[in-house]
């Protein structure tokens, strides 16, 4: 029996890991991390987009690692802050900060935006590059709106506080089946994977 080509996952976040492992399950790749072949490169993230940033780092652990590898960029946009965190995200509290502390500015940011105007998104870039692949990228989002108090224990980063209006709930509130049929991950994901099965395909 073959073994599958690995596939390198440009994050050792267990979060992100998990819902990679769930949503590219049957693609036909083994899923490796930095970590797991003992790769310590963090590129800057220096681009103005999500996608910007996912071709940054999926470049540079490519590079790396000889390997195919699959990176994401994602985050939250929030209308009535003009659009942050954004490309911010994951350091809109600062270094170090957890995401409880992310949670909280956030939400003493928008302690005086009325329920109508708390409308938010979630968006998602994947880069996959490497391989003798040309670069690609691909996008997913999903509509919400900011709730007025951390909702939930499940997910991660602003999933507490992301609340999907058609549920009720917020994304921490949700099993992991449920997000992974409608989240941003999700979407950019399924776009990720037909790439991946055609890569598979063609060797």
């Amino acid at each position: 029996m073959v073994a599958a080509r690995e596939l390198l996952l440009a994050t050792n976040n267990p979060g992100k890991v998990r819902e990679y492992t769930r949503l590219l399950a049957g693609v036909g790749f083994c899923l490796v991390t930095p970590a797991d072949k003992r790769i310590d490169v963090e590129p800057a993230e220096t681009g103005q987009t999500f996608a910007d940033n996912a071709v940054i780092k999926a470049e540079a652990l490519a590079a790396a690692s000889g390997l195919l590898t699959l990176a994401d960029d994602s985050g939250l946009e929030v209308d009535a802050l003009a659009g942050a965190p954004g490309v911010r995200s994951a350091r809109y509290a600062g270094d170090g900060a957890t995401d409880a502390d992310r949670n909280e500015l956030l939400l003493k940011n928008m302690r005086v935006v009325p329920a109508a105007q708390r409308t938010a998104r979630f968006r998602c870039a994947i880069a996959i590059a490497g391989g003798g692949q040309p670069t690609r990228v691909v996008e997913g989002a999903v509509e919400g709106v900011i709730a007025a108090a951390p909702r939930g224990d499940g997910g991660f980063g602003y999933d507490p506080v992301f609340c999907v209006p058609e549920l009720g709930r917020t994304m921490a509130e949700l099993t992991p089946e449920a997000k992974n049929a409608l989240s941003h991950r999700a979407r950019a994901t399924a776009k990720a994977a037909a790439i991946l099965a055609e890569i598979n395909r063609g060797g």
